[in-house]
């Protein structure tokens, strides 16, 4: 299945992604965003917060962007 996948991390980009069904959100962010950690990340679905037990559904819109700025201001 699709999703569209917005990653706010550095310039940014997004583009639609396959995922298999029944995919938790925890699982893609493991995946798509390897080697960072959940925690500094706010991960919305559908512009909402969800928990990381949510299972995504057919486009869903997947928003990843990063709590902190690095180099801004705070």
């Amino acid at each position: 299945m699709r999703v569209l996948f917005i990653n706010n991390n550095g310039a940014g980009w997004a583009d639609y992604v396959d995922v298999p069904s029944l995919q938790p959100v925890h699982q893609f962010f493991e995946e798509h965003m390897p080697d960072q950690t959940p925690e500094d990340y706010l991960i919305r679905v559908n512009r909402q917060p969800v928990p990381p037990t949510y299972v995504l559904q057919e486009n869903d819109r997947v928003t990843i962007t990063p709590v902190k700025i690095h180099g801004g201001i705070g």
